[in-house]
């Protein structure tokens, strides 16, 4: 047997201003996207925004059903969205922000293991590392690469 250790590198900002505008703009779209929320039950607001490589931004928010689990994480609508509406065109960043009451989380939320794992699919599909931006009313996270948040993922290859 052998011990090893896991070490995960990422960047973190003391809030949304320090970010770079590329990054911001597309937290700023994860911030606006959770307006389109719909958890009645929750009361947990999810935005998410995916940027791809040909500039274009997509939403998604959170939605919630009565007949759980048959609700949606905002970063899987933004994902199937965009994958839907540009076919092709690969996913370059992700930003996610969470949200309860209308004001921001005070420490990022992270996307759940589904969510992680179609990262991970379309991050194989766009051949380069997915920029993850998980952003809060406080500090900001940025990782490099699905594997930064989920190191043993499925792979079917």
């Amino acid at each position: 047997m052998e011990k090893r250790t896991l070490t995960i590198p990422y960047e973190e900002y003391s809030s949304i201003e320090e970010l770079p505008p590329e990054d911001r703009a597309l937290l700023e779209a994860a911030i606006d996207a959770t307006k389109g929320s719909y958890a009645p039950y929750s009361h947990f607001n999810v935005g998410s925004a995916v940027r791809l490589a040909d500039g274009s931004v997509v939403k998604g928010a959170n939605q919630e059903n009565a007949a759980y689990p048959s609700g949606l994480c905002a970063e899987r609508t933004a994902m199937f969205a965009a994958s839907a509406q540009h076919p092709g065109v690969p996913m370059e960043a992700l930003a996610v922000v969470c949200a309860r009451d209308g004001s921001l989380m005070i420490n990022p939320g992270s996307p759940c293991g589904a969510c992680r794992q179609v990262m991970s699919q379309y991050e194989r599909l766009a051949m380069k590392p997915l920029r993850i931006i998980l952003g809060s009313g406080g500090p900001v996270l940025v990782f490099t690469g699905v594997e930064s948040l989920m190191p043993f993922m499925f792979n079917d290859l």
